[in-house]
């Protein structure tokens, strides 16, 4: 099925699926803007967590409708059945904690209008590189600026977000570019 493209390596390619490889071509890596689309990353981030991306990939339009489209104030509102309701929901991830810290994290922003999340974020993006690594053996599963993301974020009271998980929203939304230096992608300035 290979278009002969040179990607990522950790672009996994199925016969007849191009859903991992669109989106590691249109999406991965672009710089990623706005409250509600960031909150929707942060909340898929952390569902990922001990799971494989494609994962989240085949299952994200089916979190968008149980979680009412990650909109943070209709999120915030959930109650128990709620929360029943989606641990029935065998279309996404049902795992309490991982539920339960979304529905959190969006009471967080709710209640804090002051809190910009874009601004937030985007205040830990590290320099760019001059130069794309070479592999992905390369590319660090956490940094200083993860770590400080992560940290920050515990502290406003967000739940279900380490230093590994921040780093991979980084990498998601373009606050690094982690494509490899063979990949075809051209780099993007945020």
């Amino acid at each position: 099925m290979s278009d002969g493209i040179v990607r990522c390596d950790w672009v996994i390619e199925s016969p007849g699926d191009t859903l991992y490889r669109d989106y590691h071509d249109h999406e991965w890596g672009e710089p990623l803007h706005g409250r509600d689309a960031l909150f929707e990353r942060l909340a898929l981030e952390a569902f990922q967590s001990g799971l494989s991306w494609i994962t989240i990939l085949r299952k994200r339009e089916a979190f968008r409708s149980a979680f009412d489209g990650f909109v943070p104030g209709k999120v915030a509102e959930y109650g128990q059945a709620d929360v029943d309701r989606l641990l029935a929901d065998s279309s996404i991830i049902r795992n309490r904690a991982k539920i339960e810290a979304t529905i959190s994290n969006a009471r967080v922003l709710v209640n804090s209008p002051e809190l910009d999340l874009d601004a937030l974020l985007w205040s830990f993006a590290p320099p760019r590189r001059t130069a794309r690594l070479a592999s992905i053996a390369d590319v660090p599963a956490i940094t200083e600026e993860s770590t400080a993301m992560a940290k920050e974020l515990k502290r406003l009271g967000f739940k279900f977000i380490g230093p590994t998980t921040a780093y991979a929203l980084m990498q998601a939304t373009g606050m690094v570019d982690d494509h490899i230096a063979e990949c075809w992608v051209p780099p993007v300035v945020p």
